[in-house]
């Protein structure tokens, strides 16, 4: 077809099936007449519609439905002559519809581009945004409202960035330390930082934030969702929200209540800064469902244009309902073509255009299940590792879902990471007091190499709090949640936290146990710096950050998730001494050789509190809370040697360290049990240590 499809404002011709989405072309890239024109060419899957529509909207508003053109791999697409950066858009499919079946398709509702690059807007809940209305039996019927008004609009963008010559950090995995953290929630309180960009991208890279990232000694910022999210119907009618982010509309485009204008530039330019200071930017991921929820939720993007294609339906005797591995109604479909494609393209995406440094995948088992199965040798791992941009990058999983055999560990490729949820409870068990958990302990701190035998110990991120849970400071000070402030009656979140309240419930000015809570927070922070594998810090930690008890404050934009800075200049705080010693030992990490081994050669060896090298299995038939533990590199005398002694017993632990003559010298380096706990005071001829009840004790040996 060679003539335009003539409109009141546009001239369109067919386009290009790829690349999908919306993508600034010269017109020479498209079969038009002229090659000087400049314009937006639009592509999208929907392979069961009978026509698809490509909306376009003025200033005003005003929209203009635009006919595509049809192809054999389903994609419609059309060039649209003279429109530039900054168009507003949408999609209407149209086809067959009955109630209760899938696909659907209803021209009424204004889509989202799942490959859009930003979005404008919010959603509106209410009845136009879905396909049917209910009437008084509970029937479907076909919804004629049209959902413009009430949906947000896809907006046109250009790739254009200065990166100023700044490139990614590239830091290897030994050298790592992770900071997860919610973009907002970081700055939102900071008192330094001016007011009017509080938690938004551009505070997140502020000279401040920078030098206070810097000054702790993380290398990475592990960001919670940053992708455009909606928050659920059930949270809006609450006066909540979905917090967390994990809850996805458009996988390509950075949320926008994040930027103060213009939230493309502004999340490119947090990157870049915190690039310029050697912090790489890891993205928490969600490809394993979407907001549109269960059959029956909103027509906003992928189930108005390929429900069968995007998600797991299931029909049983005429019976639809989507497949719910995730807990939120839906379940990509990653048997799909098109959802590996979309899946692949969009972390190419941010790689590509935001340099970012890696990823961490929500519900990582979903993008590897075929036939709703997982299977170590799923496709989205071969074109993973295939991908020459991709397969450079940081690939980090919570290995489980809440599906059948969802629980995957170390079923991931040998160069991927591991979230390692048995570090985390054995060592909250181990620090608690509980009776036999010695063994798995010495297992968790030497590498989990009973779990990771096919991988390096490197694929173990190990961690003692994330956003989901209890922090390190509740979980110190409460034995139960406290989530009346989410809605549910408190019946929300986990249970099965192994925390301890140390006698009192919350908060209390007795100082007995504020200390003795102080001390448990530095040895599993001590612990954490110490343990082979990569470390990963839940952002606030460092500085006895609560969150009142609430251990699922996913819909909590307010005081009770935002990160809280009033210690910041209170030298005396228990803050500041929390984040004096989590500093240090952050520090001590990333300078000491043993510690970021790069060739694999630093062994973990255990003793006895005899002297005695033991395996793991030696405290399995014995009833001892204390754990003695020498690190060292037996192929380099040089780099001396560590040892940690962990007493996590109600009574003084008695250790003896064996004098082998190989080290002149003999250092205590930390005794959580003092209050300046990072002390480097020499141990003079000493091999027998006594370890203070609840405490841990590094030395540093060495010529």
């Amino acid at each position: 077809m060679d003539s335009p499809s003539a409109t009141q404002a546009y001239s369109a011709f067919p386009g290009k099936t790829s690349p999908q989405g919306a993508t600034l072309v010269n017109a020479d890239l498209v079969a038009v007449p002229g090659n000087q024109a400049t314009g937006v060419n639009f592509s999208v899957y929907a392979w069961q519609a009978e026509q698809l529509f490509v909306s376009l909207f003025d200033a005003q508003g005003n929209e203009e439905q635009l006919k595509m053109f049809p192809s054999s791999e389903g994609i419609w697409h059309l060039y649209v002559e003279g429109i530039t950066e900054g168009q507003h858009y949408g999609f209407r499919a149209d086809g067959y519809w009955s109630p209760n079946t899938t696909p659907r398709f209803n021209r009424n509702k204004l889509l989202m581009d799942p490959y859009a690059r930003e979005i404008s807007g919010d959603v509106q809940w209410c009845q136009e945004i879905f396909d049917y209305l209910s009437d008084a039996n509970g029937q479907w019927l076909f919804n004629e409202q049209d959902s413009a008004a009430k949906m947000p609009r896809s907006v046109v963008r250009d790739a254009t960035f200065d990166w100023q010559g700044i490139t990614h950090p590239q830091i290897p995995d030994q050298q790592s330390i992770y900071y997860e953290t919610h973009l907002k929630g970081f700055t939102r309180t900071h008192p330094d930082i001016p007011e009017d960009i509080r938690g938004t991208y551009l505070a997140m890279c502020h000279p401040i934030t920078i030098d206070y990232l810097k000054n702790l000694g993380i290398t990475a910022v592990e960001l919670l969702p940053v992708t455009c999210s909606a928050s659920e119907e059930r949270l809006t009618q609450l006066g909540l929200s979905n917090y967390w982010g994990y809850n996805p509309l458009c996988m390509m485009a950075p949320h926008t209540p994040y930027a103060i204008a213009d939230p493309v530039t502004e999340m490119k330019t947090m990157v870049r800064e915190l690039h310029r200071a050697d912090i790489e930017v890891i993205m928490d991921v969600v490809f394993n469902h979407t907001c549109e929820g269960g059959h029956g939720g909103p027509f906003l993007s992928m189930r108005g244009l390929a429900e069968t294609d995007y998600y797991h339906m299931n029909n049983h005797d005429g019976e639809i309902s989507s497949e719910n591995y995730s807990g939120c109604g839906n379940t990509m479909n990653f048997d799909s073509h098109q959802t590996l494609r979309l899946t692949m393209d969009a972390l190419r995406h941010w790689v590509v255009e935001y340099q970012i440094d890696g990823f961490r995948f929500d519900l990582a088992p979903t993008m590897a299940r075929q036939h709703r199965h997982y299977s170590k040798d799923a496709p989205f791992f071969y074109a993973v590792s295939q991908d020459p941009v991709l397969s450079q990058v940081k690939m980090i999983a919570e290995p489980w879902d809440i599906g059948p055999d969802g629980y995957h560990m170390t079923d991931f490729p040998s160069d991927w990471q591991s979230w390692n949820d048995r570090y985390r409870d054995t060592c909250r068990k181990f620090w608690k007091g509980s009776k036999g958990i010695q063994t798995e302990m010495a297992w968790r701190f030497s590498g989990s190499e009973d779990l990771f035998s096919e991988q390096s110990y490197l694929a173990s991120v190990n961690y003692i709090c994330s956003h989901d849970g209890f922090n390190l400071m509740d979980l110190v000070s409460y034995n139960q949640r406290h989530n009346l402030a989410n809605g549910e009656n408190g019946r929300d979140g986990d249970d099965h936290n192994y925390s301890w309240n140390h006698g009192e419930e919350g908060i209390t000015d007795n100082p007995e146990i504020n200390n003795a809570r102080l001390r448990s927070r530095k040895n599993l922070v001590g612990m954490l710096m110490l343990a082979k594998g990569s470390p990963m810090l839940l952002a606030g930690d460092e500085f006895s950050n609560t969150q009142d008890g609430n251990n699922n404050a996913y819909c909590q934009d307010s005081p009770i998730a935002w990160l809280h800075w009033d210690w910041l200049h209170n030298s005396d705080s228990d803050g500041a001494r929390m984040h004096d010693f989590s500093r240090q030992m952050m520090h001590f990490r990333r300078n000491e050789p043993l510690l970021t081994d790069s060739l694999g050669h630093t062994e973990y060896q255990l003793y006895s509190p005899k002297g005695k090298v033991v395996d793991p299995i030696y405290f399995s038939e014995r009833h001892c809370y204390t754990l003695t533990v020498k690190i060292h590199d037996p192929n380099d005398a040089e780099k001396g040697a560590i040892w940690v002694i962990m007493n996590a017993g109600k009574h003084i632990g008695r250790v003896l360290i064996p004098e082998t003559g190989q080290f002149k010298h003999r250092m205590i380096m930390v005794n959580t049990d003092q209050e300046a706990s990072f002390i480097q005071e020499p141990s003079v001829d000493q091999c027998s240590y006594e370890v203070q009840p609840h405490s841990l004790i590094m030395l540093k040996e060495m010529n």
